[in-house]
């Protein structure tokens, strides 16, 4: 066939004229669409299509991409997969701290063998170990679970639809609908959803997304929202019930940080980072049948093994660094707990305690690590402690004086707060920029002490 024939030249050339005309705001469109109706007629012409497919999908899609139902549906969707991490991380999770907590038995044991002095014993078993088996325990079984799951939908061909229900919305915030994807990367670690924005073209476009991207929680802050949420709603339920009381926070919690995207990217592209969203040409492929090993190699090795490497190269320093801050004693008290004493005043203002703050610092370097340490510092203990059971934390917070207002805070702060340290050396080698990069930190940070106020306030009030 002569490809020439077919194709309008003429027209295309009519079309590009229009580049010229800077007050023919569809410019772009009118192309777009132009070239895809000519491609549409040699297709018809060329492609033998399975006309019953076709059907069945597009009765499908119009379901799934519906304005009445494609977005309930994308949220329930989001709630199944929240619940089924949760539930089938739970007894992985437990394995895993159980072997590799066993295996920290024998490591101080050989230690005392070789008669390596008591203080490095402790600093290397219960400071630089521990963290390790906290991150891993905690950190892999979820990651396992969401990772293949997040490919599956991917690899089926279910993504390009959440995308294009999302489109029009970030649109309407001034950034690229791609955005929509790079944010879901985000809900299985910040770090990926960052080098996701990759699949953005525009310059400006890709750092509004890179910036925002650490408003969606992650996977490493899951555990602590999840246990938060069954401590004060869940504990008085059955485990199964509990864990649905859980999941649904969570998706109110991802939706106040979808929200907070959208505010944020449409504020930065009217503020520093100014211009209208560039258009593309979203296309729905088929639904596929999703292949096992790429979705395995996929999820287990590019995504799981990659993000667990770089959380636990920058967790273990914290965990020896904790360790010591938790055990030099000046007076009669830590070196943690003065630091605690000094950021309470302004921690109360913002309906926290100087405790939970120095409980984030200490865990920029992974979020997974927040909740122990701030068990130890409560409790007194020289080295990072888990909670045995729900009742148990419930009764370790209340006893330190947590209300509604501490856990809704608390649980705030954790979703806004500053990215991990991960995320940050991902930001900073996909933007080569040190000035964006202390942007993504501080303005979350901000964001997040600004609203935590502002709910202290109306609490108080009411």
């Amino acid at each position: 066939m002569n490809l020439k024939e077919d194709i309008n030249i003429k027209v295309v050339l009519e079309k590009t004229k229009l580049f010229r005309n800077k007050n023919n705001k569809n410019v772009r469109d009118t192309i777009v669409s132009t070239i895809y109706k000519t491609a549409e007629d040699i297709t018809r012409k060329t492609v033998t299509k399975d006309t019953e497919r076709m059907l069945s999908e597009q009765k499908i899609d119009d379901i799934v991409t519906s304005k009445k139902t494609g977005i309930p549906i994308m949220i329930l969707l989001l709630a199944v997969i929240f619940w089924l991490t949760i539930q089938g991380a739970n007894y992985p999770s437990q394995l895993i701290a159980k072997f590799l907590f066993w295996i920290e038995a024998k490591i101080g044991l050989f230690f005392i063998y070789i008669q390596v002095p008591l203080w490095l014993n402790n600093l290397l078993v219960l400071g630089v170990y521990r963290t390790f088996a906290w991150v891993v325990s905690v950190m892999l079984p979820p990651m396992a679970i969401f990772f293949p799951i997040f490919t599956l939908l991917e690899d089926s061909g279910y993504l390009p639809r959440i995308c294009f229900n999302l489109d029009h919305v970030f649109k309407k915030a001034c950034c690229h609908g791609k955005q929509a994807l790079t944010m879901c990367m985000g809900f299985g670690c910040n770090a990926c959803g960052v080098i996701a924005c990759r699949i953005i073209e525009s310059p400006r476009e890709r750092l509004i997304a890179i910036i925002t991207n650490n408003f969606v929680p992650c996977n490493g802050r899951f555990p602590a929202l999840i246990a938060l949420s069954m401590v004060f709603v869940g504990v008085s339920f059955s485990s199964t019930t509990s864990s649905i009381i859980a999941a649904l926070m969570v998706v109110v919690l991802v939706l106040i940080g979808i929200g907070m995207t959208l505010l944020t990217s449409y504020a930065l592209s009217k503020t520093i980072l100014k211009g209208m969203p560039s258009s593309f040409t979203l296309e729905l492929p088929p639904y596929r049948k999703p292949q096992v090993g790429r979705v395995l190699y996929t999820s287990i090795i590019d995504r799981t093994m990659f993000v667990l490497g770089r959380a636990i190269i920058v967790a273990v320093p914290a965990g020896a660094i904790t360790y010591i801050l938790g055990n030099v004693i000046i007076g009669d008290i830590s070196i943690l707990a003065h630091v605690a004493n000094f950021l309470n005043p302004f921690a109360k203002a913002i309906g926290l305690d100087g405790f939970i703050l120095i409980a984030f610092i200490l865990g920029f370097p992974a979020n997974e690590i927040v909740l122990p340490i701030l068990l130890m510092a409560y409790l007194s203990k020289g080295s990072m402690l888990q909670f045995e059971s729900i009742s148990q934390l419930r009764e370790i917070l209340l006893n330190n004086g947590w209300t509604y207002l501490t856990l809704i805070n608390t649980m705030l702060f954790s979703l806004l707060h500053f990215p991990c340290a991960t995320t940050i050396w991902t930001i900073k080698k996909e933007t080569g920029s040190t000035k964006w990069t202390i942007l993504a930190i501080l303005m979350p940070t901000v964001i997040a002490i600004i609203i935590c106020f502002f709910t202290t306030q109306i609490y108080r009030i009411f």
